[in-house]
């Protein structure tokens, strides 16, 4: 499972919900497997009940759940809290319903809630798995059935959104060749750069998950959601500082995914 495909997942906000109530919509740090996947699902038009089952017409009956996936943060972006609120003004047979299938009476008809945004955030993700999903995936979020979104749907993602399809070894790529969106540019002199990186796999076999995060689906289904915890593991490692994309990323990305940067 070395080869994968490269996205680059940026936009004035992305929201990737892990631990959402209702009254407060948070968002990771981090895109969420699951809504990653969900990304990928609706991009192939594939409704809740169907994003996890295989494809059959796939060599192998590949499925969603044989991805891996490898985030470098670029920038994390600053978190933003929306304040909103629902039903207020409305006629009482127009409002919040109560438990019991009645409406709220007037003076408690408006539902108060925030929901929490990254602003500024950039990430480049390397997607691994079996090759004829991957493909699919690739051809699918070029020519998407539903637009794809960062978490929410009112987050529409920046192009470049794919970076390469199809990458002998994603990993290597993050670390040596795709250009690095940075908030401000390396100091003078400064020869290497600390990126962090967050892995579903561990880094080497000995070590420990820093984190577990409640984002692996194994149901998409509107009342039956539900999701386990999957490890994850967080490095900081040094990459050259010749990867700065400027202040302008889209021309040193475009370089890059025409050909005129390198790839290993």
């Amino acid at each position: 499972m070395s080869r994968g495909l490269i996205l680059r997942l940026a936009g004035p906000l992305q929201s990737w919900g892990e631990t959402a109530a209702f009254p407060l919509r948070d968002t990771a740090a981090v895109p969420t497997r699951s809504a990653l996947i969900g990304m990928f699902a609706a991009a192939q038009g594939r409704t809740r009940e169907q994003a996890l089952a295989p494809y059959p017409e796939l060599p192998g009956t590949p499925s969603h759940h044989d991805l891996a996936f490898t985030i470098r943060i670029d920038r994390p972006g600053t978190v933003h809290r929306d304040y909103q609120t629902a039903g207020g003004g409305r006629p009482r047979n127009q409002g919040l319903r109560r438990a019991d299938g009645g409406y709220r009476s007037q003076d408690k008809s408006t539902s108060v809630t925030f929901r929490d945004y990254l602003a500024g955030a950039v990430f480049t993700l390397a997607v691994q798995g079996p090759a004829p999903l991957l493909q699919h995936i690739a051809d699918t979020l070029a020519e998407p059935r539903f637009a794809p979104y960062l978490g929410r749907r009112n987050c529409p993602p920046d192009e470049p959104l794919i970076i390469h399809p199809d990458i002998p070894d994603p990993q290597a790529a993050l670390r040596t060749a795709v250009p690095l969106t940075l908030a401000r540019p390396p100091a003078p002199g400064t020869t290497h750069i600390p990126i962090t990186f967050i892995h579903e796999h561990p880094p080497t076999p000995e070590d420990m998950p820093h984190r577990e995060s409640p984002s692996h689906p194994c149901d998409f289904t509107s009342h039956t959601r539900t999701h386990l915890l999957r490890p994850l593991w967080q490095t900081t490692e040094d990459l050259p500082a010749a990867l700065y994309a400027g202040p302008r990323p889209i021309t040193a990305l475009t370089d890059y995914i025409l050909g005129a940067a390198p790839c290993p």
